[in-house]
């Protein structure tokens, strides 16, 4: 018996011995399991203010095409209105000019339809220079004056080219011939008047163009 309580006596300190390390793993797990909370319930509040950021930035985001849009979209009324202005002056005076061409132009076919008779009276004219003097010649003169002042009056006057460059706006070449006095390209003859009404061509002047010295 004696034998048997001193083996069990000196059992009693080794299961002591065993039983502390088992006590102290349980206050750790429990100081482990005091902190566990406080960091789940940092975490949650962590993901919340993420979460409600989100939603704001989000809205944020949404609000600049918005207001983009918004700004693209606002037409600029004060820009349109000078346009318009500008667009209806240039359109006003553009119709006005047109106005008046049309009124400037439109006897043009009737002077024109005058001419031929002017040029043969000019013509005639010209076969009777030697005799100014008589009251025939006197009278066609004065029938030849007044066509050609009522030219005038309409804003037709006669284009002068003999001695002039040659210019295919205003003249119409029936000949070019070689010439010892005139220079090359430039009108040495006129075989029918060029006129012109308000400053344009009315009728081009038939001439014939030097062609330079004879080679």
């Amino acid at each position: 018996m004696d034998n048997q309580e001193q083996e069990e006596k000196k059992d009693v300190p080794a299961a002591d011995a065993a039983a502390e390390p088992v006590a102290a793993d349980t206050e750790a797990e429990s100081e482990n399991t005091d902190v566990k909370p406080d960091q789940a319930e940092a975490d949650a509040k962590s993901e919340q203010a993420e979460a409600d950021a989100k939603p704001e930035q989000a809205g944020a985001d949404a609000a600049e095409p918005e207001a983009a849009e918004e700004a693209q979209a606002e037409p600029d009324w004060k820009a349109m209105c000078a346009r318009t202005m500008a667009d209806f002056d240039n359109f006003r005076k553009r119709t006005a000019r047109d106005r008046e061409d049309l009124v400037k132009l439109a006897a043009s076919d009737v002077l024109k339809d005058m001419l031929p008779t002017v040029d043969n009276l000019a013509r005639a004219l010209e076969e009777a220079k030697d005799k100014a003097d008589d009251p025939f010649v006197a009278g066609v003169r004065l029938v030849y004056d007044g066509l050609v002042k009522a030219l005038a009056d309409h804003g037709a006057t006669p284009l002068d080219s003999v001695g002039e460059p040659f210019d295919a706006n205003f003249h119409d070449a029936l000949a070019q011939l070689p010439s010892a006095d005139v220079d090359e390209g430039v009108v040495m003859n006129e075989v029918k008047r060029g006129w012109l009404l308000h400053g344009r061509l009315l009728r081009a002047a038939q001439v014939v163009v030097s062609a330079g010295k004879p080679k």
